[in-house]
């Protein structure tokens, strides 16, 4: 810890620091160029999604997960499929790539708090990173992999 704070600046910077870590890579994620995140690859071992919802059980809960594109103008909803046309699918994978980055950054940014933290706040931080963005990670890689293999059926009918 290098910075020493009492202990109600710690927990205000803690929770201050996150709010606006979260909230200004959505807002940054959401100005870049969406053909940034066009390539959406998934692994073998995923099983184009079987994976995260035969072991995580990824399908009862995403839908308990905030969708934080709603909190910004220009933000592309993924709660739910609105039409199953190619374009809509292919923005639709390309912005679960956005947002899986956009987690990704977030965690990323943990040792920023470190700064202030002790040791013990550092964990904290730590678990509170790691519960704020893995599920959404996990939701965006489930979702992107059923939607491309929605896409795969859907360009094999056309």
């Amino acid at each position: 810890m290098p910075i020493e704070l009492p202990p109600l600046w710690i927990i205000m910077l803690n929770v201050g620091g996150w709010l606006i870590v979260q909230l200004a890579l959505a807002w940054v994620f959401l100005r870049l160029p969406l053909r940034w995140f066009r390539s959406a690859p998934l692994h073998t071992w995923e099983e184009s999604g079987r994976f995260y919802q035969r072991f995580l059980g990824v399908k009862r809960w995403k839908g308990l997960l905030p969708d934080g594109a709603s909190w910004f103008a220009g933000g592309f909803g993924k709660q739910t499929l609105v039409t199953e046309t190619p374009a809509y699918l292919c923005r639709f994978i390309a912005e679960t790539r956005r947002g899986e980055i956009c987690h990704v950054c977030a965690i990323l940014a943990t040792p920023v708090f470190f700064l202030w933290n002790p040791w013990w706040g550092n964990l904290l931080v730590i678990v509170y990173a790691l519960s704020a963005n893995v599920p959404c990670i996990l939701a965006q890689r489930y979702n992107r992999a059923r939607l491309l293999r929605l896409l795969h059926r859907l360009q094999r009918r056309l």
